[in-house]
This record gives structure tokens, sequence and C-alpha cells, in this order.
């Protein structure tokens, strides 16, 4: 048999034995940069949550990334729409998350970890925070800290979502908010091999924003204070319809860039994409991913499938089913016309500046928080800190045997799609957008165009890269 033959009939069999791994991320100034490469990673990405919050069930032990069949179907959809990230909502410490999170891994998607729910007790409660800031709330989230902290594409997690959405909720909640962050980095610190960035997901609200960004990025403490903010992510829908610009007072993305320009922390949309005109065209993609706002890190529209805010690009069916929404067709095709080589052309280097020191000088307005003193952990929770948490269930990347989708699939049309599968990527890359068109037929990354040349470049260098096995190189 000739050695190519033999070579590419061992690929299965190497897949499912590899464990092959996107490179893990850290921050650098102004952006996050993958630790091998020291390239920039911009953030590619959609917010993944199916069910919503009715999603996250743990009485039934269930939550967005516990069914390995469901993630394999959603990250063959997601690797074909071009995304390097997922933001996933409301899980489940207790869970094992392997597959899923192998799963991922294998298609080169990092994760961003929220570590609340919207279960009572399990977040901070933005009327009374210091009602809710207690041990059993931080040894839930160090529970999610331990789940995930194994996995290399866990990019980052968010200590906390929108808990500042109003004036009157940005008096006492800022110093709570970095005090969680505080005991999740010194959770980290204590049981991580390495540094996971920690940071704040915030909502757009224009009056306070950027007392919001400078309140988290400034250090009390110097460089090292742990209860600064790793990053800031925005929540934000204003750029609404085709007809919105980079310079329209609708979008505001002019503004945003030149708020942003000089941030130490890498700033990102945590959530973008608003719905008021439908079908969403995404056309602010290439704002986002242009020349103009490079100082910023990419995005993570919301969100991948429909729910009763009707913002989803898929429908999932009761029988597990999907059908692609012309939302998705839309987002395909403006991801496909993004410069990849102007993202990756910046210079981490040039962004690491040192942090503000935190003064009520940076506060503009009068209702927001100016109060940097920061409120100690709770009784108990140094000795979790210290000890870990009873019990933890740790994650790790296992084995992905299967890359078959075994749901039905139909494209906006209504046709079904057939043979689709998730593409293991075998030289330790993120995922990027392929060339695709908005009907797939086959396997993801199946149909890519002349402008997707990279994606066939890149699989030929995993063949090489393989190499270093020395077993396909051997025959």
């Amino acid at each position: 048999m000739p050695s190519l033959t033999r070579s590419l009939l061992l690929l299965p069999t190497l897949f499912s034995t590899l464990s092959l791994a996107v490179r893990p991320v850290e921050v650098r100034g102004q952006e996050f940069v993958d630790t091998v490469t020291n390239k920039r990673l911009m953030i590619l990405g959609v917010d993944y949550q199916p069910g919503g919050q009715g999603g996250y069930k743990p009485q039934e032990g269930r939550d967005p990334l516990s069914d390995a069949s469901t993630c394999l179907r959603d990250a063959a959809l997601l690797q074909r729409l071009g995304v390097n990230t997922i933001r996933v909502y409301n899980l489940d410490p207790t869970l094992n998350h392997d597959e899923c999170a192998s799963i991922f891994n294998a298609v080169g998607i990092y994760m961003i970890i929220d570590v609340n729910s919207p279960f009572g007790g399990e977040s901070l409660n933005r009327a009374k925070p210091a009602s809710s800031y207690h041990k059993g709330y931080l040894g839930r989230i160090f529970g999610i800290v331990e789940n995930f902290k194994g996995y290399p594409n866990t990019l980052a997690f968010f200590a906390a979502n929108e808990v500042i959405n109003d004036v009157g909720s940005a008096k006492e909640n800022p110093p709570y908010i970095r005090a969680v962050q505080r005991d999740m980095k010194n959770y980290i610190a204590k049981h991580a091999d390495r540094a996971i960035p920690v940071g704040y997901s915030a909502a757009d609200v224009r009056p306070i924003l950027e007392d919001n960004w400078k309140y988290f990025e400034c250090a009390i403490d110097g460089k090292d204070d742990k209860s600064r903010s790793d990053f800031f992510g925005l929540n934000s829908y204003s750029w609404c319809g085709g007809d919105a610009t980079f310079q329209t007072a609708d979008s505001g993305y002019d503004v945003l860039t030149e708020t942003f320009g000089n941030s130490t922390i890498p700033v990102f949309f945590s959530e973008y994409g608003c719905n008021e005109v439908k079908p969403r065209v995404f056309n602010e993609v290439q704002a986002l991913y242009g020349k103009q706002m490079t100082a910023l890190s990419g995005g993570l529209v919301y969100e991948y499938s429909q729910e009763t805010s009707d913002f989803g690009l898929v429908e999932i069916g009761d029988d597990g089913s999907v059908k692609l929404r012309t939302d998705y067709d839309n987002l395909i095709g403006q991801y496909n016309k993004i410069d990849l080589a102007l993202l990756q052309s910046t210079d981490p280097s040039a962004t690491n500046r040192n942090p503000p020191k935190c003064s009520s000088d940076l506060i503009s307005d009068s209702g927001f928080s100016k109060d940097f003193k920061i409120p100690n952990p709770p009784e108990g929770v140094d000795d979790l800190i210290n000890n870990g948490v009873p019990n933890p269930v740790r994650g790790k990347i296992v084995p992905v045997k299967e890359t078959k989708v075994s749901q039905k699939v139909y494209d906006s049309k209504g046709n079904e799609v057939t043979n689709l599968a998730i593409r293991p990527l075998a030289n330790d890359d993120s995922n990027v957008p392929g060339g695709e068109n908005g009907t797939p037929t086959g396997a993801a990354g199946a149909q890519a165009s002349k402008k997707g040349s990279a994606s066939a470049a890149r699989t030929v260098q995993a063949m090489d890269q393989m190499c270093f096995v020395k077993l396909l190189c051997s025959l």
C-alpha cells in the first residue's frame, strides 16, 4: 500500500488519540496574545447559551456544555462560521465538561466562561451586593475555576455581567465586583498552572460607561493589583441596521474607539448585534475588524441559538435538529471579508503601558462610586483559597472520537445539509473564517472559496506539523 494512502487511513485514529489543543492566551497590555507565537488574538466570537437561561438545569444535571452530541453539532456550525471564541453563560461546577470542552478545543475555538448564574446565591445581588458576597457564593465561583482551569482553550473568566446597569447601581456595586475579581485571581494563582484572565462584562450605559471602564482599569496597589480587571467586556447594541456607519451617532463606534484607544487592558464587545432591523446584516463587522478599530479586541455576536429575545443565528428544534437563519448566512459573509493579516499585524508590546493609579479624579459622574477600598474576603474564604474547594470536578482534555454530526441540519432555505462534521485542527491553531458561503453541503470547511485559501494552506501546514509525531512521516 502506498505510504500516502496508509497515512490518510491512519488519520481518524490519530485524531481520536492525540490531544490536539489551541495555545493558551495571556493578556499583554491592550491585547490578548498567543503565548507561543506572540501574535495577537482578535476575538471573532459568538455568545453561546442554547436554551437561554432555561438551558441551565442543575437539578437535571444539564447545562450548555454537558452534552457532547449537542456540542459536536454546534461546533461544526461555529467552526464553519469562522469563529474562534464562544462565551458560555450559566454553567454547573459539579458537572463534567470534558467532552464538550475538548470538541471546541479540537476545532480551534476558545471559551470565555461566566462564573455566575441567574439562580439565587450564584451571583452578586445588584440591589444589596454585601448580602450576596459570602463564602457559599465564592465557593461556587471557585468550583467553576477548578472545572475549567485545565482546558487550554479556556481563554478567560467573566467575574460578573451587567451588575452595574444604571446610575443607581453604580454606587455600591463596583467595589464588590473588584473584590470578586481579586478573590478569583488569588484562587487561580494558587491552584492553576497558568494565569487565566479575569474581567467584567459591562452594560453600554453611556452616561457612566467611561467611569465604569476607568474604575476597573486602574490599579490601587501598583500594576499587579489583583482586584483590577484583566480585560473589559462591553455589551453594546448601538449599531442598528445597514444604514449605520462608523461615524453615525446611532452607532457611536467612533466615540467608543476614541474612549478606549489608550486602554491599558483589552476591551472587546462581550455582546453585540442589534436586532431592531431584521434580518441582521452585520455590516458593523467590517468596522469592528477594520483599521479604525484595531485598538479594540473584537467581539462576540449575540447569540448562537434563537431564544425569546429573537437574536438567534440558528433555530434549534425540540428533536435537536438545527435550521440556519438568514442572520447566519449574513454573518458568515461578513466574516469572510475580514482582513486577517491586519488583525495580527499589531505589536502587543506597543500597548503594554502601566495602568493609571486609582483616584477619585478618574470618575466624572457624581453617582458612580469613588470608593477604592475593596471589601475584605468573607470569613472562611482565605481557607478556600489556600486549600481549595472540597471535592472539585477538574476538567481535562480528552480524545475526540466522533466527528460527524448526528442531528439533522437544514440551511436557511430549508434544504437538508448532509455529511456535516467537525474538522479537527492538527496544528494547535485557532479557527479562522474560511471563505464559506451561506449554504453548507458537507463537512465544515469543505467549501472554501478562493478567499479562504488560507484554510487550505493551514491544512497543508497541519500535515507538515504532524510529521513531528513521527508516525505519518515514517510510513
